[in-house]
């Protein structure tokens, strides 16, 4: 796990103490010094606890932030959190990476690593257009929605590949920004659970597009009610995106 090693040890003089933890249906968040942290809620598991569940907020940042190394996905996803509030916001405001890539996709060959919106956009512009997803549900190879199983035979041969920031807390990030340094395509790792940090460029991306939470309350409210598609629209005024090229 050196993406993560190298992720942790980046944010060590950027502790603080944790002031609030949500496990929402769709985003878990981490408020910690005056910032929110998010990250992807993967499958609660029915019979498996967090370990120090009620005490969390005892916790220093980078303590809790451990949790990303877990096995235990909805722990991986808090540690993320974490992670991501121990971190400045970077990068321009106001980009959204999905009109980057609907842009820069034209004509090209274009992975894209979990599921975001604007897909029929980008599918349009691309050459060769294909989603690898973790979710068996939503698997269609008629429309180029593949298993995330087969990212050795896909990615290879890409100009452009879109790697969600969730897939640290799974743990398939170094590997797929791996394949992605090796096919020399433009990879962008984005989503709210990306961290802005220059460590992901050291692992081969080229860009990372993450978002501030510009009210955290209002953000740590909603997503612990349920709030679903994190966009301007649901959240108005309460966030913006940032996108940061090496």
């Amino acid at each position: 796990m050196t993406l993560i090693d190298d992720l942790l040890e980046a944010i060590r003089p950027r502790d603080g103490a944790v002031e609030d933890v949500r496990v929402g249906i769709s985003w878990t968040g981490v408020l910690g010094g005056g910032r929110l942290g998010l990250a992807k809620t993967y499958a609660i598991p029915a019979h498996s606890y967090v370990r120090d569940f009620g005490r969390l907020t005892d916790k220093r940042l980078t303590e809790l932030a451990e949790y990303v190394r877990s096995w235990n996905l909805v722990e991986a996803g808090i540690g993320l959190a974490a992670l991501n509030a121990a971190l400045e916001p970077r990068g321009k405001p106001g980009v959204n990476a999905l009109n980057v890539i609907a842009e820069e996709g034209r004509g090209k060959k274009v992975v894209m690593v979990g599921r975001f919106p604007q897909v029929e956009e980008i599918r349009a512009a691309a050459r060769e257009f294909y989603i690898l997803e973790l979710d068996q549900c939503l698997i269609d190879p008629g429309r180029g929605v593949l298993p995330s199983t087969v990212a050795d035979h896909v990615i290879p041969g890409s100009d452009i590949v879109a790697i969600t920031g969730s897939t640290i807390a799974n743990k398939s990030a170094e590997h797929l920004l791996r394949l992605s340094r090796d096919a020399g395509a433009y990879t962008i790792v984005l989503g709210p659970s990306t961290p802005m940090s220059d460590v992901l460029f050291e692992h081969g991306a080229d860009a990372v597009a993450g978002l501030e939470a510009r009210d955290p309350a209002a953000v740590l409210r909603k997503i612990g009610q349920s709030g679903g598609m994190i966009n301007e629209r649901a959240y108005p005024g309460e966030i913006t995106f940032r996108y940061w090229e090496r």
